[in-house]
């Protein structure tokens, strides 16, 4: 007979991988995600359409350049809605202080943010985040399935490697900058 974690263990255990995600995040990153003024802004935010506004208007400073390029804001939509309904799973069946989603989105807000200075960033990004999108929409399909312990343990998984993709993205970036306070001059850089 199989032994199945209690809720409260594995409660404990999918905040202990997500908390040591974010640690991996800021030791590459030099940023914490969690204490960052974006992940505050976003952690407000009740809805979709509400993260999405907070990221837009991120994209629309990113580029800058005025291109009319909508590659880059087409991916928001669908990524932000899959990874709010993952959140909403994870949510349901594990408490934790945080959304893991939301600190998601503001790690692609603070990547963003630090790559709007580096002028080689742009098609690398838009092709970090399509493939990101592909693979959640893959993903959609364990949405359409009622939440068990074993599949938000795959969520917590995928949001911990999506994480990890993040950092290991802001840190290419942050080494291509000359060296600035990224949490000091956000507010000047989102405005």
């Amino acid at each position: 007979m199989s032994h199945i974690p209690s809720t409260a263990s594995s409660s404990s255990n999918f905040l202990a991988v997500f908390n040591a995600a974010l640690e991996t995040y800021e030791k590459k990153t030099k940023s914490k995600l969690l204490t960052h003024p974006l992940a505050a802004q976003l952690q407000l935010c009740d809805s979709p359409d509400a993260i999405l506004s907070v990221l837009q208007h991120l994209v629309q400073q990113f580029d800058q350049r005025g291109s009319g390029d909508s590659r880059l804001r087409d991916w928001l939509n669908p990524t932000v809605n899959i990874l709010y309904t993952f959140s909403a799973v994870i949510g349901s069946g594990v408490a934790l202080i945080y959304s893991p989603a939301n600190v998601i989105f503001a790690g692609i807000g603070v990547l963003l943010l630090v790559a709007k200075d580096v002028d080689a960033s742009h098609e690398t990004l838009i092709d970090i985040f399509k493939r990101m999108e592909h693979f959640f929409k893959r993903l959609e399909s364990y949405m359409a399935v009622s939440s068990t312990t074993g599949m938000t343990q795959v969520i917590v998984e995928i949001l911990v490697e999506v994480l990890g993709i993040l950092a290991i993205a802001t840190k290419e970036v942050k080494e291509r900058l000359p060296k600035v306070s990224e949490e000091a001059s956000w507010q000047e850089r989102y405005r």
